[in-house]
């Protein structure tokens, strides 16, 4: 499996940041339906609070990581491009392992960079967690569920 690069990488982390503000604005715009279903009188479309929105940004995107690492392996932007994320052991992370490496990438987003300096194009988020992002275009070749497998 060869590893993606950092045009690659960042293509599909751009796309994976418009899924987190489609799914941010769909959250202001069910706020706004739940505030006109209650107090129709009082609906307005105020500005969210820098606070508030840096939070949700943050909360989206680690769940969403979190939850297309720990059952695929890819997310829109992985899908798109042809990469899937794996396990040292080419297999699925385990939903904690997904947690805290989606933690990292929000946190620690400048991580991706380092894959044009490293020799085996790794971010910093997979020398710590020990992950990969390969090429990949078929669905489900050679996927390991770590969950599932036994004696390995």
């Amino acid at each position: 499996m060869r590893p993606a690069g950092v045009v690659t990488r960042g293509v599909a982390a751009v796309v994976d940041l418009a899924v987190v503000a489609v799914l941010m604005g769909s959250v202001y715009v069910g706020a706004v339906f739940v505030q006109l279903l209650f107090d129709p009188q009082s609906l307005s479309f105020r500005s969210p609070a820098v606070l508030m929105s840096v939070t949700l940004f943050v909360c989206i995107a680690i769940g969403y990581l979190t939850l297309c690492w720990a059952t695929t392996g890819r997310t829109v932007g992985a899908t798109m491009m042809g990469v899937r994320l794996i396990s040292r052991r080419h297999g699925l992370l385990r939903w904690p392992a997904a947690a805290l490496r989606a933690f990292l990438c929000v946190v620690f987003g400048f991580g991706l960079l380092w894959v044009a300096v490293d020799r085996r194009r790794r971010s910093l988020q997979d020398i710590v967690l020990r992950t990969s992002v390969v090429y990949d275009w078929q669905p489900n070749t050679g996927m390991v569920d770590p969950h599932t497998a036994t004696g390995q």
